[in-house]
């Protein structure tokens, strides 16, 4: 891995990394190397591009000053660890839970957890089932999701799990003014705010860097939702 390109990316977003953070990240490189030779897990695999596409975007929450120490946060369909594994790495501090719908993700994050150090808690369930359960409804400081789903759909995959006074943050392209309206009439319905979109650009890659969606949740979120597991992508709210 280019450690150099990695610490020059994080001191352009304004974020410390001590050797610890460094030798994790080289660490997790090397298993999703290892990992992705048997099943699916990225497809960027040069590796400056995975420090900047993957570790750099993923960090955009530490950038913006957005996940307070000690912060309890879910990263809902979080695949092969993004944005979650990344933000953890950096902040160790962070009571993190990795969500996932397919058990062989799960498996692969707990190996990479034990391998790398870190704790977290993984849970493998639809987000519609997981927003649901007591022990995760409305528990959360912060839910993430990248590259996930529609942004109304992603409120409300995310908002059933946040707690009021906490945050939805939600990865988006640069389409995502053309779904903005409508995502911003689903948070309200889920008991959210949706702020304007915040830039969160990938130092010296402009063309690649992401939209932020920050969704303020205000009060609980109806009974009624999330709605059965597969409707808020057939249904989405705010339509």
């Amino acid at each position: 891995m280019n450690r150099e390109r990695l610490v020059r990316g994080l001191a352009a977003l304004e974020i410390e990394a001590d050797a610890a953070a460094l030798e994790r990240f080289e660490a997790f490189h090397a298993i999703l190397d290892e990992y992705n030779q048997r099943m699916d897990l990225t497809a960027v695999l040069e590796e400056d591009e995975r420090i900047d596409r993957h570790d750099l975007d993923s960090a955009a929450p530490l950038a913006l000053g957005l996940l307070k120490r000690d912060a309890k946060v879910i990263d809902v369909g979080t695949g092969a660890g993004f944005p979650g594994m990344p933000l953890l790495i950096l902040r160790p501090d962070l009571k993190m839970t990795f969500l996932d719908a397919l058990q062989k993700r799960i498996a692969f994050l707990e190996n990479t957890l034990k391998r790398l150090g870190l704790t977290a808690e993984t849970l493998h369930a639809r987000a519609e089932d997981a927003g649901r359960m007591e022990a995760h409804r409305e528990r959360y400081d912060a839910a993430l999701s990248r590259a996930v789903a529609n942004s109304a759909v992603l409120q409300e995959l995310t908002l059933p799990f946040v707690m009021p006074g906490g945050i939805a943050v939600a990865w988006k392209g640069p389409g995502v003014a053309e779904e903005w309206q409508q995502a911003k009439r689903a948070a309200y319905l889920l008991g959210g705010t949706l702020r304007e979109p915040v830039p969160a650009p990938v130092p010296g890659r402009p063309e690649w860097g992401h939209m932020l969606l920050i969704t303020d949740k205000t009060k609980k979120t109806p009974g009624a939702y999330p709605r059965r597991a597969g409707l808020p992508g057939k249904k989405p709210l705010g339509a």
